[in-house]
This record gives structure tokens, sequence and C-alpha cells, in this order.
């Protein structure tokens, strides 16, 4: 057989035709614009509070997000809020973060240690950082909860270009005013500077409006931005302008146990567990029978109030996503929707017989015909709450399923088509999120070093394959993922979890799990698989090894750890410590 060889003319055409097409396809991927990166982060959000997620509660913005992109059933966080805000914005553990706990709840016997400043340490670098100096605009409107006494620990010199932020654990979502005794009003700050509220401020909304005006203040100039819109909503104090709690008025007048049933049936009409997974019943849940007409009257109320400011930020999340629409933005953005946590179980009133002086010292009230409203301070318990993190097991602060995996949302052009709507069961850890959203942006993390300051290294792993389809799992079965809180704590590996609770829902041992058949945590396996049980404990101890984890003090609560503090650090004197002791008693 013979070959025909090119003329040298028409091999030299084609060379430089070669080179022309390989120029310009270079030039187009230089000059293409790189994805916006938006997340949103709720706070205290439970796993089934999305319609999307099996709720009954009214989310269509957030429910588009879920149809143009991938749903993770199967993800995971801290049961506290600035450790999993930490991890998030650093990729690095909590701990070797600085947060190890939050500051209102930290025992006085752990902070000598560096991982206990409940602060975000300069040496973990955040993605708004790396975002900035890569050519991304990169703002922040919502809460920190990272550091802000110190200017350096504030957002504005943390890689954000633009802030409003709200320093606190949480804060009122109609006024400046704190939801705890330790100070009269919530610290604002704007471009690190003190900032005061405007008189029509509602929290969602504002947050959102502040979000579009940093956008829009540089829409002209064609660069990519990264917007990250961590809300209040829904932290106690729980409230909703009127019109949304109304919506949801004798929706819940059954009660709890029969809204956590229905969670359990539209999570499986999802596909997010198994139709054949078991749920438990929660022991720390009252008999609703047993309660008062008026007791449940106002229970259902509260639960409304609840769902209405799920709505209400849902609503503004929809403002959000139109405003890039209309810009033309909306099909280069990327979205990551999550929570920080689960839902929210603490009753004040039953937490503390101080809480009628704290309500009259912050000037709130429990009026049932204004609940929800300005000036009210509602929250749903840790009965409503298991029903908001409902089929699975605790809430918010404990290691049960229900305080540790949450919905979260990727969408956008990161998504390919034939994924778009789907679910996705892999295992993935808030750690993750940092890496995803660099690869998203195409910036690589500096490693250990920066700028020739010594850095945490990200130990999540980038789930942008995870999300295209390309494959099946990041985190392989031989791999742990673990943290602790407050010394509750717990290891995932493979299919297998251990879990340790204490006071005052738990008994401080270890608990051992399947979760792959029985994510409500139904049946312990720690008598039956017992090696299993020990090689998840050696894990753990590892961790605590790598990471710096200190032995909680005998009797430690984490709530409980918030008045106690408080007292500590705001009363002086002989007879106002005897004050603070006698507090500190009526609280056991």
């Amino acid at each position: 057989m013979s070959v025909r060889l090119l003329s040298p003319g028409l091999f030299s055409l084609l060379r430089v035709s070669l080179s022309f097409f390989v120029l310009v396809g270079f030039s187009l991927l230089s000059t293409a614009k790189q994805p916006n990166v938006v997340v949103i982060l709720a706070d205290d959000l439970g796993y089934s509070d999305l319609a999307s997620y099996g709720s009954e509660i009214n989310t269509p913005n957030i429910d588009q997000l879920a149809s143009e992109g991938v749903r993770f059933s199967n993800y995971h966080t801290s049961a506290s809020c600035a450790p999993t805000r930490a991890m998030l914005l650093t990729g690095v553990d909590s701990h070797r973060a600085g947060v190890a706990n939050i500051a209102e709840s930290m025992p006085p016997e752990q902070t000598h240690s560096p991982f206990y400043n409940a602060t975000l340490n300069l040496n973990a670098i955040t993605v708004a950082t790396l975002l900035k100096e890569a050519g991304y605009h990169t703002y922040m409107t919502g809460k920190w909860h990272l550091g802000y006494k110190e200017s350096e620990l504030r957002p504005f010199n943390r890689g954000f270009e633009r802030t409003m932020m709200m320093a606190d654990s949480g804060a009122d979502n109609w006024e400046q005013r704190s939801y705890l005794p330790h100070y009269l009003k919530s610290h604002w700050y704007a471009d690190g500077e003190e900032y005061d509220l405007p008189d029509d401020f509602y929290s969602s909304e504002f947050l959102v409006d502040k979000a579009i005006e940093f956008i829009d203040s540089n829409k002209d100039d064609d660069k990519p931005f990264f917007s990250y819109i961590p809300f209040q909503a829904v932290h106690i104090p729980v409230q909703a302008p009127k019109e949304f709690t109304e919506k949801y008025m004798g929706v819940y007048d059954q009660g709890w146990d029969v809204l956590r049933k229905k969670r359990q049936t539209g999570v499986k009409e999802q596909g997010l567990i198994a139709a054949d997974a078991p749920m438990r019943d929660m022991h720390t849940t009252d008999n609703w029978d047993a309660l008062t007409v008026e007791e449940q009257r106002f229970h259902s109320k509260s639960m409304a109030v609840y769902a209405g400011m799920v709505d209400a930020m849902d609503y503004n999340i929809g403002r959000f996503i139109q405003y890039l629409k209309d810009t033309g933005e909306y099909d280069n953005t990327i979205f990551i929707f999550t929570s920080d946590n689960g839902a929210e179980p603490s009753d004040p009133g039953e937490m503390s017989k101080l809480f009628p002086l704290m309500m009259m010292r912050l000037g709130y009230n429990r009026d049932y015909e204004t609940l929800g409203e300005k000036g009210s301070y509602g929250y749903i318990g840790d009965d409503f709450a298991s029903a908001a993190a409902g089929p699975l097991s605790y809430y918010k602060f404990f290691s049960g399923e229900g305080g540790i995996r949450v919905p979260m949302i990727i969408a956008g052009p990161a998504v390919p088509d034939n994924k778009k709507g789907s679910i996705n069961h892999a295992m993935s850890y808030v750690k993750d999120l940092a890496p995803t959203i660099l690869e998203l942006a195409n910036v690589e993390h500096p490693g250990t070093d920066y700028n020739g300051l010594a850095i945490e290294p990200v130990t999540g792993k980038s789930l942008v394959d995870l999300t295209a389809g390309r494959v099946d799992k990041v985190h392989p079965k031989d791999e742990y993922i673990a943290y602790e809180i407050g010394g509750n704590a717990a290891v995932i590996k493979g299919d297998y979890k251990i879990m340790r609770n204490g006071a005052p829902v738990g008994d401080e041992k270890w608990h051992l799990f399947n979760l792959a058949v029985d994510p409500g945590e139904t049946k312990d396996l720690a008598s039956t698989e017992p090696e299993k049980l020990a090689e998840l404990i050696n894990d753990y101890a590892h961790y605590v090894e790598a990471n710096g984890v200190l032995p909680m003090p005998d009797g430690y609560e984490q709530r409980k750890q918030v008045s106690i503090n408080f007292f500590r650090e705001n009363v002086a004197g002989p007879a106002m410590m005897v004050l603070g002791v006698l507090v500190a008693i009526a609280l056991l």
C-alpha cells in the first residue's frame, strides 16, 4: 500500500492554520470571564426545612436552584455556627482555624490554646483573600461570628472588599438589639467600621439589598464576583413579617409528632433517603396531647413564625436571583446554598429561670398576638426542632444526624445538563466547600506558605468532579471525617458513624450506626460490631491528637456555659460574684 505525502506548500498552510486556531483558542480561554460564585448560608436551618428537601414550607426560589443544580443528601457540617463558618471559608478544621467552639460558650479552662480563641486564626487563609488576589470582587453581607474586637479579625481585613457584617452569634431581625443579655445592642460593621441600622430594617431583606448594592457598584468593570450571604434566618429570636407568618397559621395545629412524620414522608418522596429507612422517636420531645389548648395554640404559632421566616428568606433570595437575571449575570453564576448546622432546640425559658429578667432588660415580649413581629422573642424549642431536622435524630449542638446533616445545593454552570435536578448521595463535609469554590474559580490554594507566612493547609476536598458526575465519591471508605464541639463528637467512615453526646440529652458514651441503612440512627451497633466501634474510636483519637482537641471540664453544658460566662465576665465585686454563683445554681 502506498502512502501519499502532503506537498510542502499544503503542509505549510495546514501548520499556519493550526497555529492560528490554537492561538485563537487560547485567546478565548484567557479572555473568558470566570464564573461568579455566590454562597448563601442559612442559620440553624433543619434538614427538611425546604420544599425540595421534603418540607411543607414554601421555598420556590431555593427549589429553583435545586431543580437547576444538584442536591446533596449526605452533606455534613459541624453542630454549631462559628466552627462551621471557619471551615467553610478556609477548608481547615475548626480547631486548627482557632474556632473549636463559639466564644459565648467557651470554658475558661480551654482559652490558653490557640485552637480555642473563638476567632479565626490569621494563619487560616480565607477563600475571599485568594479570590480577591485573583481578580474577583469579594462581598460579604450578614453574620460573621469569627471575631471583631480587633480590626484585623473583621471580614473587611480577611479578604472581603465590601462588607456589611453582624459580628455576634445572633441578633434581633427588626432592630439593632441583642438577643443575649451580654450587651444591649448588636454589633454591626460596614467595611470594617461601626454601623447603625436603618429604621426600616428586617434582616433578610436588608442583607439582600446590600448584596445587590455591592455587586451593582462594580457591574460595569466585567470582573467576576464572590458574594457570601450568611443570613440570620432562622436563628433565634425567630421573627418574620406578619404576612409571611399568616400563611402558616393553623398548619402546625396537630403538633410536632405529626409534623415529624410528615417530614419523614416528604424526605423519602424526594428520594433523599431510602424508602424503608426507620425514624427514631426523640426522648426529648414532649407529649403534644398533654398540653393545654392554649399551650398548643402558642406552640403552633411559634412554628408558623419559623416557617414564615424561612419563607421570607427564600423570597429575598428570589429578589437576588432576579437581579442577577436582569443584569445578565445569572447564567454565569454558581450558587452554593446550605445551612451552618441543624435546627435550634434552645428554649430560653426552660434553660434559665432568669429568662423573664433578660426579656425585661432587652425589651422583648412573648405576646401571642404579635409573636414574630418587632419586639417579639420567638423560638421553637427542641420539640419542633426535632421535626425541622426530621427524620434525623437530634438537632443543633449535638452530634446526631439532625445536628450535622443539612441541605446543600450546588447550581449553575458547574452542573452539566444531565445532572440538573439530581440528588447526590456521596458523603461530603463543610471543609470541602473552600476547595470547591477555589476550583470553580480556577484559583489555587498556596498550600502551607502564603507570602512567607506559614499557614494551615486545606484538608477538605473539592466537590467539582462529584457535582459534574465524573466521580462517585471524594471521600473513600477508608477515610474518616471527624468533628468535636463542646465534648459532643462524631466520626464518619464509609457507611459507619460513631457519635457521642453530653448533657443534657446524651450519656457521654460512643454509639455506632450504619448510616447507609439507618440515617435516623435508630439501631446502636456498638455491642454487635465492637471491632468497628474500636476502629472508629481509634480514628477519633488520631483526630484529637492532630487537631489539639482538649477535654471538657466536668459538668460542662454548651448552652449553660453562655450564662455562666456572662456573669463571670460582666459581674465584679464580692457581692455580685455571689449573685453569679446563685444564677449558675439556678441554671442547674
